[in-house]
């Protein structure tokens, strides 16, 4: 159970640095049953329409985050609908440690929290990255790796 509240809290962090894409991991591994979402108000993850819709919204982020004109992560919106998203992914894997509408409740806040660290920390080390390569964009594909590493780890490691 403590296991799923971490990963609550460290998927948030990931969602602060993507958002979409911990929604494209979690949904695969429902789809794939490492993540056991049937029988909870989560199960539409499982949906194979879900997985592909989410895995294009993932890839359409990371494209967009290389655009010169889209504004920054701390913006209120894009603040915002990380935080959201980072208190969704906890509220499923809070849902998954006991079933509970507090257990719900705690992956949600731990999801949104870690979202806010994610997001602040994130765009620190984006920066201090961008400065040490001398550029934004080996500092912003560096962000996706870890991000989409972050995710499949975090995920699987809760495989059922």
């Amino acid at each position: 159970m403590t296991g799923l509240y971490v990963a609550a809290l460290l998927i948030g962090i990931v969602a602060g640095l993507r958002a979409m894409t911990p929604l494209a991991v979690l949904s695969w591994a429902a789809f794939a049953k490492c993540l056991l979402v049937e029988g909870t108000w989560a199960s539409f993850l499982a949906s194979l329409i879900v997985a592909i819709i989410a895995t294009v919204l993932a890839v359409g982020e990371i494209v967009n985050d290389k655009l010169p004109k889209t504004p920054s992560r701390k913006a209120p919106p894009a603040f915002a609908a990380r935080v959201a998203l980072g208190a969704f992914y906890g509220a499923v894997f809070g849902t998954l440690a006991d079933g509970t509408s507090p257990g719900l409740i705690i992956g949600l806040v731990l999801g949104a929290a870690g979202a806010v660290i994610g997001t602040l920390g994130g765009a620190w080390a984006r920066g201090q990255l961008a400065v040490a390569f001398g550029k934004d964009l080996p500092a912003a594909l560096t962000e996706d790796a870890v991000t989409v590493a972050a995710a499949l780890a975090i995920t699987l490691a809760l495989a059922a």
